[in-house]
């Protein structure tokens, strides 16, 4: 055969395959099928029929245009997040990889460099980054109002139970001091969970990221356990550590030899030309009226308050949740020690506490919705939606006003260096929940028992949260005093164990 015929052939199967490659990825693969003429998923998706490469009949779901009417994107945006928020478990890290599937992979709402950027954004911001990733998405998808409702869908199931369980736990729990058997070992399950996403967190560090984790570790171990320091420090040492660690590392970017790795800027958002900042549909100027507003509330709720102006204890539990969700940094595990700092005893025991965070692990979405837990033991469901909208309010407002600016902070690159020292220091405020969460929550030998069982099977076997919090409910059911009576001599010094 001549060397032309070969290339002539050559460049006909290229041809071929590039047209399968668009004919495969024009849609999702979602079933083989034979000649059934199902149109719709059962989240209310179209669907239709095609082949793949292999000539096999397949069925694709219908993508929305990304130019279609904002009555179909909006359709689309409830079709997506109503069934992602019931089955959105295993943290931030699981949540972040389920979006991209749904969101990149099938139904390409974006491309992987505008969910990379996406994802940085609430990286960057305090509050709760899968939520916050959820909202921008939605936003580029559908405007405000998209964003709203895919925030509302993504936290509903979560919220509606962890309430009910806050309501009704004085219903089940006569002496909370003493649970029963059956509760028992929900927080030693849950603390190994923490455990686990340290360790995903810190794994990545570089030098220099590990020695700001420290810093920030000791710090906040330091502030639980010193009788000279009052816990009520906690309001400004988090935050100063914070800031510590950013300007650590805006400086080392300084150096002509930098001990951490800063990368380049990244490629940005064209806000003027981008059709997907066009349907966002916030200008740049009332993207600073929001960020505005965000700090009005934190300073008129701070004031209002701290000087005893108002006397209502719903605004209290506003005004400390609004605190906590503007200063802090890295997600839901990052939030437990302040949490725990500021409703322990005022508002609940530590033992009601480290029930709601077992529940909370093994529910779908954000940690973040342990805050309805949390309001709904103290002052029932009115206080679960201050708590609710308070923990969430920073995150949520800033996210909003920040996107429009995003392609500007993308390419300054003083704004990365900032931002890898807050999420370095974040990280070692986890590692101070691991230290604290353990002290509190395993009392006896049965409790260290089913910590060390549910430890392993989140990290070695890879089980999934709720599982693992199930799993750690019945081993400790199982040791208890109603049951076999095994391990329970006090584990620690502190709680009345001597050596022999």
């Amino acid at each position: 055969m001549a060397p032309n015929d070969e290339k002539m052939i050559e460049e006909e199967k290229q041809e071929e395959s590039l047209v399968q490659t668009e004919e495969v990825t024009s849609g999702v693969e979602v079933a083989e099928g034979n000649d059934d003429n199902n149109d719709k998923l059962p989240n209310g998706d179209e669907i239709e029929d095609g082949e793949n490469e292999d000539g096999k009949k397949t069925k694709t779901i219908m993508k929305v245009p990304a130019d279609a009417p904002w009555k179909d994107r909006m359709w689309e945006v409830f079709t997506t997040f109503w069934p992602l928020g019931f089955v959105a478990f295993g943290g931030p890290q699981a949540h972040v990889a389920i979006l991209r599937d749904h969101l990149v992979v099938q139904r390409d709402w974006l491309d992987e460099d505008q969910f990379t950027e996406l994802f940085a954004i609430g990286q960057g911001l305090p509050g709760p980054t899968s939520t916050q990733l959820v909202i921008s998405t939605a936003l580029a998808r559908a405007g405000p109002l998209g964003g709203i409702m895919a925030f509302m869908l993504w936290n509903f199931p979560g919220l509606v139970i962890l309430t009910v369980c806050g309501v009704l736990l004085d219903t089940f729990v006569a002496d909370p001091e003493n649970p029963p058997f059956w509760l028992i070992g929900l927080g030693p399950a849950a603390i190994s969970l923490v455990f686990k996403a340290f360790y995903g967190f810190a794994i990545k560090l570089d030098t220099l990221g590990v020695c700001l984790a420290l810093f920030s570790c000791l710090a906040a171990i330091l502030l639980d356990n010193d009788e000279n320091i009052p816990p009520s420090s906690s309001q400004w040492v988090f935050p100063t550590c914070l800031i510590i660690g950013a300007i650590v590392t805006f400086i080392d970017s300084k150096r002509k030899n930098p001990w951490s790795d800063y990368g380049s800027p990244g490629k940005g958002w064209d806000s003027e030309s981008d059709e997907t900042m066009k349907r966002i549909g916030i200008p740049m100027w009332v993207g600073a009226l929001i960020i505005v507003v965000w700090a009005a509330v934190m300073g008129v709720t701070t004031a209002l308050t701290r000087r005893g102006t108002v006397n209502n204890v719903y605004l209290e539990i506003f005004s400390i949740m609004y605190r906590i969700g503007s200063i802090i940094f890295g997600g839901g595990q990052v939030v437990l020690p302040m949490l725990q700092e500021e409703v322990v005893p005022a508002w609940m025991t530590n033992e009601q506490f480290l029930q709601g965070l077992g529940l909370a692990q093994s529910m779908p979405g954000p940690l973040f919705n342990f805050s309805a837990y949390l309001g709904a033991v103290y002052k029932g469901v009115p206080g679960a939606l201050m708590a609710f909208i308070g923990l969430f309010g920073p995150g949520v407002i800033l996210i909003f006003g920040i996107v429009p600016f995003w392609a500007r902070l993308r390419h300054n690159q003083n704004f990365k260096a900032l931002l890898k020292g807050l999420n370095s220091t974040a990280i070692g405020l986890v590692g101070a929940a691991c230290v604290i969460l353990w002290e509190s929550a395993i009392r006896t030998s049965a409790d260290a028992m089913v910590f060390s069982f549910a430890i392993t099977l989140a990290v070695y076997f890879g089980v999934m949260a709720p599982l693992v919090v199930l799993a750690g409910g019945v081993l400790g059911a199982i040791f208890s005093e109603e049951a076999l009576n095994l391990g329970q001599q006090p584990y620690c010094v502190a709680a009345g164990y001597a050596p022999l």
